[in-house]
């Protein structure tokens, strides 16, 4: 793997740290800085996600706030008084005392703030999903190898322990050669799937134009803001449904265990005709990966809504709210965010699992203040975790085209369909760019 620190190396570092020494890495521009000196931190999206992600990193400085909503910059300011604020993020970058920033907006922005910041040679953390297109995406992983910042996407599941064990567990051989991975999600779209026609006035506090930033204009309206779902992720413009949205979380689990790269194809199914301005009822998508060294060429798809993969004998899988399965030729490992299965049970009734190899992390937020200060790795860098979201917007991709792409990773292309081009890298509003 050709990355920035790969997660080889990560993992050898950190069992280096843990028996007491430190290494230098290779990623972060700020390694002469002293762990104990405090970053300068700035927030932009500071409310829901934004405002956890701040308190994540409140053992730092934060010396900047941002978002297109008065009314939450008013409530961050109360709990970092010492913050200056901003409406727009193009002038808190120009800020000079800042060491890094914290990108939670809407996921059609991180792209083009997070690269705003790398390009000036800012660590950056950015919620997850990395980018809003599959351009966006590679932008972000060549921007962070170039710029040598310590970067990190907010997919804190990758931190948990559980994970960890299921990464061994296939890596270790206990389900055997793994051919097949299914991963799903009970998350499918809720509100309005057409555009509103009456005209309701913007609220006072709301910069719109801001808030939609590269996207096309288009008049406000509360639908896109529903407190009950994500409503504005569901839009094309806006989002990438539950696949842009959870397929980070769920899909990563199948990309660490097995070493995954570009995918060599990928297709898509759901409702048709396709929506040209929402997410479908429900999505399954399916990519082959070629083999890895001595790993087979994996199959992997993905289910939303009420959609589920074929179950194991004695499983209901509908009870499951999301999960990861692996099919390997010895069994099948099934897992979740805090729980794992070897199957057939009464085949794994005496299975040792193998010792914990890889060490506890920090935690993902403090994975990445350690970077910018001292050169460490990060495991969800920009250059892995954009792999991911490359691959999983392939599938909303192939979707809205209607066709089985056959992906060329290289030039970032389908070679089939050049129809494809118009989401893979669509055109941003007047005045704003990648």
């Amino acid at each position: 793997m050709n990355r920035c620190a790969t997660r080889r190396e990560f993992l050898n570092r950190s069992a280096l740290a843990a028996a007491g020494f430190w290494v230098a890495g290779n990623c972060a521009t700020a390694q002469s800085r002293s762990p104990n000196e405090k970053l300068n931190i700035g927030i932009v999206g500071v409310a829901s996600r934004g405002a956890a992600n701040a308190r994540a990193v409140a053992t730092e400085n934060i010396v900047a706030l941002c978002d297109v909503n008065e009314e939450h910059l008013v409530q961050a300011l109360q709990r970092y008084p010492q913050a200056k604020t901003y409406i727009d993020w193009r002038k808190l970058l120009d800020q000079k005392d800042l060491d890094a920033v914290v990108v939670s907006t809407t996921e059609h922005t991180h792209a083009l703030i997070s690269l705003s910041a790398m390009k000036r040679g800012k660590h950056v953390y950015c919620e997850k999903p990395l980018a809003h297109s599959v351009y966006e995406a590679r932008q972000m992983r060549e921007t962070a190898k170039q710029m040598k910042v310590a970067t990190q996407m907010g997919t804190q599941i990758h931190a948990t322990d559980n994970y960890r064990r299921v990464v061994e567990l296939i890596q270790t051989g206990a389900i055997g050669p793994v051919r097949e991975a299914h991963v799903w999600v009970d998350q499918g779209i809720e509100g309005p799937v057409e555009r509103p026609q009456e005209t309701v006035p913007v609220p006072p506090n709301l910069h719109w134009d801001l808030w939609l930033g590269p996207a096309p204009a288009r008049p406000y309206h509360p639908c896109y803001f529903t407190k009950r779902s994500l409503s504005w992720q569901n839009w094309w413009d806006f989002g990438n449904g539950a696949l842009g949205d959870m397929g980070s979380h769920t899909i990563d689990l199948a990309f660490w265990a097995l070493e995954l790269q570009a995918p060599s194809t990928v297709e898509a199914s759901g409702p048709l005709p396709v929506r040209a301005e929402t997410y479908p009822d429900h999505l399954t998508v399916r990519w082959e990966h070629p083999a890895r060294g001595n790993r087979p060429p994996v199959k992997l798809a993905w289910y939303d809504r009420h959609n589920r993969p074929q179950a194991p004998e004695g499983i209901d899988l509908s009870k499951w709210h999301l999960g990861i399965m692996f099919v390997g030729d010895k069994g099948t490992l099934l897992a979740d965010y805090g729980k794992r299965m070897l199957l057939p049970e009464a085949d794994f009734k005496d299975f040792q699992p193998p010792p914990p190899s890889i060490p506890p992390s920090p935690g993902q937020h403090e994975e990445w203040i350690q970077a910018c200060k001292t050169g460490s790795p990060t495991l969800c860098n920009f250059d892995y975790s954009g792999a991911l979201i490359e691959n999983n917007l392939l599938g909303t991709v192939a979707f809205r085209v209607n066709k089985k792409l056959e992906w060329d990773s290289v030039n970032l292309r389908a070679r089939n369909c050049p129809e494809a081009d118009q989401f893979l890298r669509p055109v941003y509003r007047e005045g704003w760019a990648v």
